[in-house]
C-alpha cells in the first residue's frame, strides 16, 4: 500500500478523460509525477497543460494501448524519465454493443485490443519493472489498478464483446493479485468495476480507426448505442468520486473497487445461479424494465 504519494510516479492510460483524467488531478494535487497516456492528441495536450499548471512533472505520450510496440516504447520512456512507476492505472477503454453474433471481426479486434490487450501490455511491461525496484529497495511500494466493469461480473444482453473483454480483465487481475502475493509484499493490486458513470466511453468510436458509419450499424447495435448513451449520461456517481475511491483503495490495499456497491445484488444473483446450477437470470433483476424494453424493441419488426 502507498501512504505517501509525493514524488511517486503514476502511469495513467486513458488519461484524456473520465477516470484517467480525474486520477491525474488527484495525483497532481498529491505531488506525483504523471505519465499521461491517451490516443487522442487534443485531449492529451489539454490534460498535460492542466497538470503542468498544477505543478506536476509530466510525461505525455500519444499511445494506442493495444499496440505492443507503442506500449514497449512507452515503458522504456517511463523508465528513462522517472524510473520504475509506483502506481499503474491500466484504464483505457472503449465500448461496443449489439447482439453478439452481429459483431464483425473488426469490432472484436478493436474492443479486445483496447480493453484487454491494453491491460495485458500494462501488466507485462510495468510489473517486472516494479518488481525490480522492490527487490532493490525494501521501502519501495507499488500498486496496479486495472479497470474492468460491472459488465465483467454480469452478462447484460446486447453488449457481448464488452462483457467478454471485461470478464477477461476481472480474471487477469484476480490472478495477478494472487501471483503478486506469491513473490512480494511490496506491490498491491486493485480491480475497478464501475457501473454507469458519466465518462467519455460512450463516444469512444471517435478514436476508432475506420469506424463504421451509423447506416452500417445493425438494429441491435443502434439500440445498444442509444441505451448506453442514456444510462451513462444519467449516472449520478461522478468520475471524480470514482477516482477518489481508486486512491483510497491504494492506501488501504483494497482489491475490489465498486462505483455502485448496490449493484452487487445482481452479481449475487448470478453467482447463486451458478452454484445452484440454475439457468442465468435477468442480469438487470433489480431493474427489470431495462430487459423488458430491450426485448420489445428487438422483437418489433
Amino acid at each position: 500500500m502507498i501512504q505517501d504519494f509525493k514524488d511517486k510516479t503514476a502511469v495513467l492510460t486513458g488519461a484524456g478523460s473520465g477516470f484517467g483524467l480525474e486520477c491525474a488531478r488527484i495525483g497532481a494535487a498529491r505531488g506525483m509525477n504523471l505519465v499521461l497516456v491517451d490516443v487522442q492528441q487534443d485531449a492529451l495536450d489539454k490534460v498535460q497543460a492542466e497538470m503542468e499548471a498544477a505543478g506536476a512533472q509530466v510525461l505525455a505520450r500519444k499511445v494506442d494501448v493495444s499496440n505492443a510496440a507503442q506500449m514497449e516504447q512507452l515503458a522504456a520512456d517511463v523508465k528513462t524519465r522517472f524510473g520504475a512507476p509506483h502506481f499503474v492505472f491500466n484504464n483505457a477503454g472503449v465500448g461496443a454493443g449489439g447482439l453478439v453474433w452481429e459483431n464483425t471481426v473488426a469490432d472484436w479486434e478493436w474492443v479486445l485490443g483496447v480493453d484487454l490487450w491494453g491491460v495485458v501490455h500494462g501488466v507485462r511491461l510495468f510489473v517486472p519493472m516494479m518488481l525490480e525496484a522492490a527487490a532493490k529497495d525494501p521501502a519501495y511500494r507499488g500498486h496496479i489498478t486495472n479497470t474492468a466493469s460491472m459488465a465483467g461480473l454480469l452478462t447484460p444482453p446486447n453488449m457481448g464483446i464488452y462483457n467478454a473483454a471485461k470478464a477477461a480483465v476481472v480474471s487477469l487481475t484476480e490472478t495477478m493479485y494472487q501471483d503478486l502475493t506469491l513473490v512480494t509484499d511490496q506491490i498491491g493490486a486493485s480491480l475497478l468495476c464501475p457501473y454507469f458513470v458519466p465518462t467519455g466511453i460512450t463516444k469512444s468510436e471517435r478514436n476508432r480507426p475506420n469506424a463504421p458509419k451509423q447506416d452500417q450499424l445493425t438494429k441491435s447495435q443502434l439500440i445498444g448505442q442509444a441505451m448506453s448513451d442514456k444510462a451513462v449520461s444519467s449516472g449520478k456517481v461522478t468520475a471524480s468520486e470514482v477516482a477518489n475511491k481508486v486512491f483510497e483503495a491504494i492506501s488501504a490495499n483494497q482489491f475490489y473497487v465498486f462505483s455502485h456497491p448496490k449493484a452487487l445484488g445482481n452479481v449475487r444473483s448470478r453467482m447463486e445461479n451458478i452454484v445452484s446450477i440454475t439457468n442465468p437470470a435477468d442480469p438487470f433483476l433489480e431493474r427489470p424494465e431495462i430487459g423488458i424494453a430491450l426485448r420489445a424493441q428487438l422483437r418489433t419488426p
